[in-house]
């Protein structure tokens, strides 16, 4: 028989449970926390002994305190000493969220960003936060956001509808970078209920010139469908892995696909795809089951 001492034991149980997950998901794994997860990869298309260590970053949100300038500059410091041959920058660096004290002004956020080092170089993409926060940018219904030009200014190449031939010892390959996918907000006179993307994918590939593999950086994975085989690998961040993930499921992922592409190593019709985790929080700073990363993919 459940006595009211046992049904006060119970309730007093749940609620300290309930306490206990609720600090963790909003004071710990989203502050203190941080994984490196890596894929070792042989895609079709990719030239056998063909080696590329990629460090990738994604979803950085800086905002105080949640990522402030001094955790960027530690976590730049440590995606250096991962050894990439390359390291890219998945898009979204700055936060939208309200729960937060202040936001990181851009300049400060890329000079951090601005000590990350690669023997290939540092390649970024943006994301739909970086369009959706500047309001110039949606006024004019595209051209250069001022993430785009703070990150040029820090020395980083920036992809929008772009591809760029890279040398290796071992071969070479080309990095194609989408523009956003979802950039304009909806609400103007000729569109009012659709988010508009700026994304080119068949113009960007088609500044591919000969049989080196691809790899594609865009921010959204929901892109993937459309990716053809001639592509090897396609990385995108985006979803933070629904920032709530438990037992490989995440109740709430921001894509048409749901959980498809929500997080980790894809594989469809012999196509390949990475989704980071990201290292920052959307909408709410919370993560549980889904710590930020920095994600590593070994080619070859």
């Amino acid at each position: 028989m459940l006595t009211r001492r046992g049904m006060l034991k119970t309730f007093g149980g749940l609620f300290a449970a309930g306490f206990a997950s609720s600090t963790y998901a909003v004071g710990i794994e989203p502050l203190l926390r941080l994984r490196t997860t890596t894929y070792q990869i042989s895609p079709p298309g990719w030239p056998e002994g063909q080696k590329l260590r990629i460090v990738a970053l994604a979803d950085i949100h800086a905002c105080e305190p949640w990522m402030n300038a001094r955790r960027i500059g530690d976590i730049c410091r440590y995606a250096n000493d991962l050894g990439g041959d390359i390291v890219v920058l998945l898009g979204d660096y700055v936060s939208s969220m309200r729960a937060v004290w202040s936001q990181v002004p851009p300049d400060i956020w890329a000079a951090e960003l601005s000590a990350l080092r690669a023997p290939l170089g540092v390649h970024a993409v943006l994301g739909n936060h970086d369009w959706w926060d500047d309001l110039d940018a949606q006024a004019a219904d595209g051209g250069d956001t001022l993430s785009h030009r703070v990150l040029q200014a820090a020395g980083i190449a920036v992809y929008s509808n772009r591809a760029a031939r890279i040398q290796t010892a071992t071969g070479a390959f080309w990095l194609a970078g989408l523009e956003d996918q979802i950039a304009l907000r909806p609400g103007r006179s000729w569109n009012r209920f659709a988010y508009v993307g700026l994304d080119d994918l068949p113009g960007t590939l088609a500044q591919v010139t000969d049989d080196a593999p691809i790899l594609l950086l865009a921010h959204e994975p929901d892109i993937f469908p459309q990716v053809p085989a001639r592509v090897s690998l396609t990385l995108s961040g985006h979803t933070h892995g629904g920032q709530v993930r438990l037992f490989g499921y995440s109740p709430m992922v921001p894509s048409a696909y749901g959980n498809r592409f929500a997080y980790g190593h894809v594989i469809e019709d012999g196509r390949h795809l990475c989704v980071s985790g990201g290292l920052g929080c959307s909408i709410a700073p919370v993560r549980f089951g889904s710590p930020p990363e920095i994600m590593v993919v070994e080619l070859g």
